[in-house]
């Protein structure tokens, strides 16, 4: 049998296997199908050509044409879907499972595309914060800055998603500017090689910021410097003996783990037979135990329940795993597929021996299973076998080994303390699930078990229907988690692009901070235009420019209006008595949004023109009270500019209010839609 070459992309060539290239076995029939890896692959080399030309290239590129690149590839991955799809079966992975890596990979995209289009500037610097006020007159100030790392992003993936898995790194790295070196498991690497091609044949991706190893790395990792990036997924052991190597300390290389972990679910010592809670519990437990054939980092390993309903428990998930069918990820009827080697099969069955030292079998037999359209003994096939462990504060194995497949651990608990103890014995969690319609279990699990997960998953009869589930991470939630969990974070929203950014703190003067941040900074200079700004399209407007009206007095006739015609008759503004008594007035006042009516009426230009809307208001402060009598004027200035569509961009207005003495009243940001 011909066995497929499985290629690596390096410095702009696709580099067919060589010396050192290992034999890739399918899942289903255990037959060899492919081979991959070169030990002559010139590392330095991809490593000059990502910094060289794929970082420039990036860096040229605004955040918002960074995203608009994740989306446009998104797009070209979903049209290949299908043929994703069909190299995936042979992992072992069913059409369920398709979904989640390869959909939930294209679907982490298009979420980045979303956010670096809503939350990041369309610009090349990452303001991140207030301004710091650091001297009296406010010449001297500070603000924390965000920029792209100069270097490269080394991707070392797990097996178990080789789409997903990619992409939920590469999106981020991408959006903060850094190129990208994508390492998968040499087991499901096939499906990411698709992946990579796809991406590269579509032309969106500049030369040199995605590469791909396909095998080893050889020395990779002793030729990075402090600007590159290694991010990992996987097991904490290999884990350990990357980040602990000798080049990675001593150049303090940021280091990004996901390490696979003990993670639990608990059912609260409400949830018990017959209420909507327990069938739940039953449902994510047999999910997360059979999905992916439990090759799921967030897979329940430790199922944590109240004492007396343990055996009602083993019976009902019992029951529904005994309803899983075994098989041919191809056929419709298969509900659960192989492990995706015999090797991985192998240390699963050695695991489980561990756990049976202190924990009883109660259900699945490995000698003894069915397997649909398959050859249990030549494919990597296992049953989803649960295990009761009686005595789980005198366990050890139980909190501490972790078989990466169809295996779970129920153990009793006596209450809440008594749960949150026994899924903090994992010292460091992905994630942690708890099943209860009492948010006083919810809230004591969540302060005592939080330090030691990076998620904790509450879930009843309220939001079952949408929930996602146990197992989601989701990238607009941070995943990662403590100890032994990796210690690291990877996606959560913009949180994840950070990890790609160099944070720096900047001092100078408004008109520095101004530049740099391409944001306006009060105190800065402020620039006349030729014409009321508002007359102005969005692409002629400039930061800075600035309008400042006439002023209006407020009289008491005005304060009195307002309260009848809107029904807000506070006695701060029609009590005068009362309103002395008031430490904060000096008597009858406007009401704040009487002045925001004024101002509005101030600024305005009441044409049509390039201002399409009004989109709301920010950071709203009344600093001062007005007085009948007081006359009050406003200053209208550019902030910030963001371009939406190709028709029209957000506009961030800076509006403050002052009095007659120039005292300052109220201060916001107002958002408009502008034209181009």
């Amino acid at each position: 049998m011909t066995l497929q070459d499985i290629s690596s992309f390096a410095a702009g060539e696709w580099i067919a296997p060589g010396a050192g290239a290992r034999t890739v076995y399918s899942a289903v029939t255990g037959e060899a199908i492919a081979q991959a890896g070169n030990d002559a692959l010139d590392v330095q080399a991809m490593l000059d050509h990502a910094r060289s030309r794929g970082g420039p290239a990036l860096r040229a590129m605004t955040f918002h044409q960074r995203a608009k690149m994740l989306k446009a590839l998104a797009l070209r991955l979903s049209e290949h879907k299908q043929a994703l799809y069909d190299i995936s079966f042979a992992t072992g992975a069913t059409q369920g499972d398709h979904l989640i890596d390869i959909d939930g990979g294209i679907g982490t995209m298009f979420v980045f595309a979303s956010k670096g289009r809503r939350e990041m500037p369309d610009g090349h610097v990452y303001v991140d914060g207030e301004i710091e006020h650091l001297s009296r007159n406010g010449t001297f100030l500070g603000q924390h800055i965000c920029t792209p790392l100069q270097g490269v992003a080394v991707h070392i993936n797990a097996f178990n998603f080789p789409v997903w898995g990619m992409l939920e790194k590469l999106a981020p790295t991408f959006l903060a500017g850094v190129p990208a070196i994508v390492k998968p498991a040499t087991a499901s690497c096939y499906v990411t090689e698709l992946a990579v091609k796809i991406m590269l044949d579509s032309g969106l991706v500049p030369e040199g910021a995605l590469q791909l190893v396909s095998g080893g790395l050889g020395d990779m990792l002793d030729r990075l410097s402090c600007q590159d990036v290694v991010s990992f997924t996987g097991s904490a052991a290999t884990a350990f003996r990357l980040r602990s190597a000798r080049h990675i300390i001593e150049n303090s290389i940021r280091f990004v783990a996901e390490q696979d972990s003990l993670n639990a679910s608990i059912l609260g010592p409400d949830a018990a037979p017959g209420t909507p809670e327990f069938d739940l519990f039953v449902k994510e437990v047999q999910r997360e135990m059979t999905t992916k054939a439990g090759q799921k980092c967030t897979a329940i390993r430790r199922i944590i329940a109240p004492e007396a309903q343990v055996p009602a428990l083993i019976e009902a998930i019992s029951a529904r795993l005994a309803k899983t069918v075994i098989g041919d990820p191809r056929l419709d009827t298969t509900r659960m597929g192989a492990l995706v080697s015999n090797a991985q099969k192998r240390d699963v069955l050695e695991k489980v021996a561990i756990l049976r030292q202190e924990a009883e079998r109660v259900y699945g037999n490995p000698d003894d299973f069915e397997v649909q359209g398959a050859d249990a003994d030549k494919g990597a096939f296992l049953p989803p076998m649960l295990f009761h462990c009686a005595d789980p504060d005198a366990a050890t194995r139980v909190h501490d080994t972790e078989a990466f497949g169809p295996v779970s651990t129920i153990m009793g608990y006596r209450d809440v303390a008594h749960a949150v103890e026994l899924a903090n014995k994992g010292q460091g969690s992905l994630v942690a699930s708890v099943i209860t319609h009492d948010p006083a279990v919810a809230r004591e699990v969540a302060l005592g078990a939080g330090a030691f997960h990076g998620r904790l998953y509450f879930n009843d009869r309220v939001s079952m229907k949408e929930s996602t589930g146990h197992g989601s991470p989701l990238p607009h939630m941070v995943h990662g988690g403590p100890g032994r969990a990796g210690g690291g974070e990877e996606m959560g929203g913009v949180r994840g692009v950070m990890h790609y950014m160099q944070r720096t703190a900047v001092q100078g003067s408004p008109d520095i901070l101004t530049a740099i941040g391409e944001k306006w900074v009060p105190g800065a200079q402020e620039i006349e235009g030729p014409a009321h700004p508002f007359t102005r399209k969005f692409g002629e407007l400039r930061i800075g420019e600035t309008l400042h009206t006439a002023p209006r007095t407020v009289t008491l006739e005005d304060i009195e209006h307002f309260a009848t015609f809107t029904g807000d008759t506070f006695y701060a503004h029609m009590d005068q008595d009362a309103a002395a008594r008031n430490p904060f007035f000096p008597g009858r006042v406007a009401h704040g949004y009487l002045l925001l009516s004024f101002a509005a009426g101030l600024f305005v230009e009441p044409s049509e023109g390039p201002v399409l809307a009004n989109t709301g208001l920010d950071s709203l402060r009344f600093m001062k009270p007005v007085e009948a009598g007081d006359a009050i004027k406003v200053r209208l200035t550019v902030k910030k500019k963001t371009s939406r569509t190709d028709a029209y961009g957000e506009v961030r207005w800076h509006v403050t209010l002052t009095n007659q003495d120039d005292e300052l009243v109220a201060e916001y940001e107002l958002l408009t839609m502008n034209a181009y």
